[in-house]
């Protein structure tokens, strides 16, 4: 079966030759590292997540860890960083200031929670119409409640930013958006995510109806059949290109998320088929993720694959894979 790859522990030799001195660095030639366009929060905060599922202590953790801590900035976060160590904008995105909270926030579980807890404290500012950002933000929280129970001032942000999530329209259109555009998963996820933790049954089902009416939308004919770089609208049919490694792990995470509170076994099959993404079950049959070095590719064309294997692709490929193995070797969490 083609999920049985899936299913093999994740190699982290390519993330290996992606670290630079101050971190993950961005983007690849190939498969080494574009040194001169230095490194962004939004990587290392990703690799936080990714990595507390496998080496949540090493070395390259510890690296990725120190970069995100020393972003902050009042208000949010930096997020670019110069190849020699010097950052180059005053403050990034909310989406890096959210994405900066996710990765804290797993941090939190680990042996470093104690110099981790001033800073997330301090990031709880965000205050973002985006609802991508506040999806990040939410995750970031529900896995720092799970580490420190008794924090209010989380569980307020929480509350707070999980609010804001935007939540299912009526009619067959359920997308709270005019298109569906990047990380979409990640929308449902946090609502099932918040709802959990919160004891709101009615944001748990939004967001199960959400993802399922993604599930759906993005199904083709080989598999999952992913929003492209240009965004779908109503009406809008695939196969389209790009389509991005991002989409794949974010779906697999909230199928994982939706199989922890709902015993549908649409939440199964999704999970599989997301995996399996990477594996060549896609529109082209193309394999996204290389077995022989860890290396994620960046994108699935029409004609194949880039075969540039850069740090959102890799960490997309380890996460979508990891969720697959997650959910065969260990408790769904």
């Amino acid at each position: 079966m083609i999920l049985d790859q899936a299913l093999a522990p994740p190699d982290t030799r390519h993330l290996e030759v992606l670290t630079g001195q101050f971190g993950l660095y961005e983007h690849a030639i190939l498969d080494r590292p574009r040194r001169s366009h230095g490194y962004t929060t939004d990587d290392n905060a990703r690799a936080l997540v990714v990595l507390s599922h496998i080496r949540p202590d090493g070395p390259g953790t510890r690296r990725y860890l120190h970069f995100v801590l020393a972003g902050r900035v009042p208000g949010g976060w930096h997020n670019r960083m110069s190849p020699f160590g010097v950052w180059v904008d005053a403050r990034g995105s909310d989406d890096a200031h959210g994405r900066a909270l996710w990765g804290l926030g797993y941090a939190l579980a680990t042996e470093d929670a104690g110099r981790v807890f001033p800073v997330f404290s301090r990031g709880l500012d965000l205050e973002s119409p985006h609802p991508r950002s506040n999806a990040y933000a939410v995750l970031g929280a529900v896995a720092a409640l799970r580490a420190w129970p008794a924090a209010p001032k989380i569980e307020a942000f929480l509350h707070r930013t999980a609010g804001r999530l935007p939540r299912p329209h009526s009619g067959a259109w359920k997308w709270p958006e005019p298109r569906l555009t990047y990380d979409n998963a990640r929308i449902p996820e946090a609502l099932i995510a918040a709802g959990v933790i919160l004891g709101d049954e009615n944001m748990v089902t939004d967001g199960l109806v959400l993802l399922e009416w993604l599930i759906k939308t993005e199904t083709g004919e080989r598999g999952f059949s992913f929003t492209p770089v240009g965004g779908r609208g109503p009406g809008e049919r695939g196969p389209a290109f790009d389509q991005q490694p991002i989409e794949a792990w974010a779906m697999a995470d909230a199928c994982l998320r939706a199989i922890s509170v709902d015993g549908g076994s649409l939440w199964d099959t999704g999970l599989a088929a997301a995996a399996a993404w990477f594996l060549g079950r896609n529109d082209t049959g193309a394999l996204l993720y290389d077995h022989s070095t860890g290396a994620g590719y960046d994108g699935l064309e029409a004609a194949g694959v880039n075969l540039n294997r850069g740090a959102e692709s890799t960490l997309s490929a380890l996460g979508g894979l990891q969720a697959g193995h997650r959910l065969v070797r260990a408790p769904v969490g």
